[in-house]
């Protein structure tokens, strides 16, 4: 984005200019000998037969400055996971891949979960916490990385910018969040414009000021898969297990770390992946599931920061969420005029109608219960609870990829 406009409580870093990947990657490449890189990337085996993720491999190669690259593979049969270490196996980094469902892997959550600690479900947050899981127990690395593995607009580049603030000393962020636009002939990324963004802001015009809605709101893209973070934020951070994840894991960074040490950047000039379906009819699947655990995440987050939620209050908040994102409907509408883009009004309002239930489906649920399904364990509660997890995991990925 053209602009280099500093706005919210978290720095911002922008693409001004040219890129010199030349310089940044060689710069990294030196800093990784004393901040080793170790790249999380969550995959379905179905990505495997995609061309992005061939695209993606294929950058990759050249990432030299990447330490290990640890796939952390969805539900695979054991001839889905020997496909799956053939497809990788070209990369030049170590690359270590984590068959979650496999009985190696099984004997290991199995362990977790009789100590009484939530695993959570089959699902991308599960997945990549186990990969941290696995990077903790090498005590080899300073970053973790993650991106998605359905960037079907991928470039080597992306990933380098989102290393670099957590990788450079001089810099020495703890956390930094990737953001991006979202255009093709049209605007995409529907569930952050029309969703949170409003919702965030609503809370805020009915509570005042509270610092936590501040921070969610400086995000240029809260909904953004790829970040990079210190290694101990990898240790002490909740996952949540459902599509809340990108919000639970802001709301831990918030938690565990000052503001001054988290940034986001620029990682692309634009961003295309699998859109998901709206499915206004049905709450358990697409954006309309997306939502509602997304505003439950939100709920949750803000009531453990003291904040009373009620049925009054919630009813206000319907409203206000309305007005606000059919404010912000207009504007998308009319920046989409001014450059040339299409814009269907009619599917932006059935979006806007369909996150207007999601709400008050979660406030129902909120209502109800609270505190809902636990997070994640952190992985120094695991390791408190079961001192010898770290080398039984480390043990159970070298046996599955010998």
């Amino acid at each position: 984005m053209s602009d280099f406009y500093q706005t919210g409580v978290v720095a911002t870093f922008h693409r001004l200019g040219m890129l010199n990947l030349e310089k940044i990657e060689s710069e990294l490449t030196w800093y990784a000998h004393e901040r080793p890189i170790a790249l999380v990337l969550p995959s379905l085996y179905s990505e495997l037969e995609g061309d992005a993720l061939k695209g993606i491999v294929r950058e990759l190669k050249e990432a030299k400055y990447v330490r290990e690259i640890v796939v952390a593979l969805g539900p695979a049969s054991d001839a889905e996971f020997k496909y799956a270490k053939k497809f990788f196996a070209g990369l030049p980094q170590k690359t270590s891949i984590i068959w979650n469902s496999g009985d190696n892997m099984s004997s290991v959550y199995k362990a977790i979960e009789e100590a009484g600690l939530p695993t959570g479900e089959p699902g991308k947050g599960r997945s990549a916490w186990m990969a941290y899981g696995y990077v903790l127990a090498q005590q080899d690395f300073h970053v973790i990385a993650l991106h998605d593995c359905d960037i079907t607009t991928y470039t080597r580049d992306l990933l380098a910018r989102l290393c670099y603030p957590v990788t450079n000393p001089n810099l020495d962020y703890d956390f930094c969040k990737g953001f991006y636009s979202r255009v093709s002939d049209r605007l995409h990324g529907r569930a952050t414009r029309l969703l949170v963004t409003p919702l965030i802001r609503s809370i805020h015009k009915i509570i005042g000021y509270h610092p936590l809605l501040a921070f969610f709101d400086s995000f240029r893209y809260p909904l953004a898969g790829e970040f990079s973070m210190d290694i101990d934020m990898a240790r002490v951070n909740k996952i949540p297990g459902d599509w809340g994840l990108e919000v639970g894991v802001l709301a831990e960074v918030y938690r565990n770390t000052s503001l001054r040490r988290v940034c986001q950047v620029d990682i692309a000039e634009n961003y295309e992946h699998k859109h998901q379906v709206l499915s206004p009819e049905d709450a358990t699947k697409g954006l309309n599931k997306m939502c509602v655990d997304i505003c439950k995440s939100i709920f949750r987050t803000l009531a453990s920061e003291g904040i009373v939620f009620s049925e009054g209050f919630f009813k206000t908040l319907v409203a206000t969420y309305v007005r606000t994102a059919q404010d912000m409907l207009k504007r998308y509408e009319d920046d989409a005029a001014i450059n040339g883009l299409l814009f269907d009004r009619h599917e932006e309002s059935l979006a806007v109608d369909t996150f207007t239930k999601g709400i008050k489906k979660a406030a129902e649920i909120i209502t109800e219960d609270p505190l809902g399904v636990p997070l994640i364990a952190s992985w120094d509660r695991v390791t408190s609870a079961i001192p010898d997890i770290l080398g039984m995991l480390k043990k159970a990925v070298e046996e599955d990829n010998k």
